[in-house]
């Protein structure tokens, strides 16, 4: 074998290791079937643009899943949040009592069948 590839067994390489690439038909980079391949197979090449894609876009992918376990372990969301407060955000709120206030014009109460929240004289009526 040959230390040179010429330009047009290069241009072949890369063109077969693009058509796997967008085909997704090669094995994970670094994985046992990746690294029994022959090192001029195209589907070698093409997990490698793969892998380096995705560690343009999402870094040190190790790094990323360890940090999800270690923060799942722990019980907290990634806003920091544990699942206790989370479900207890969850729970409903009792409605809000409206209050007339005065200088204020009459209020119309919601569901209230046409009835109005009026201040009278000192004191909240209905």
């Amino acid at each position: 074998m040959s230390d040179h590839i010429s330009p047009d067994e290069f241009a072949a390489l890369w063109a077969e290791a693009r058509s796997l690439y967008f085909a997704k038909g090669f094995p994970p980079y670094a994985s046992p079937a990746w690294r029994e391949l022959h090192p001029d197979d195209p589907a070698r090449l093409a997990a490698a643009l793969a892998a380096a894609e995705l560690w343009r876009k999402y870094g040190d992918e190790q790094a990323l899943l360890a940090w999800f376990r270690d923060v799942t372990a722990r019980g907290y969301t990634a806003e920091g949040k544990s699942a206790a407060e989370l479900a207890e955000l969850r729970k409903a709120k009792p409605p809000h009592q409206l209050t007339a206030t005065p200088g204020w014009p009459p209020i119309r109460i919601p569901g209230g069948n046409g009835r109005y929240l009026t201040y009278d004289e000192g004191r909240a009526a209905a």
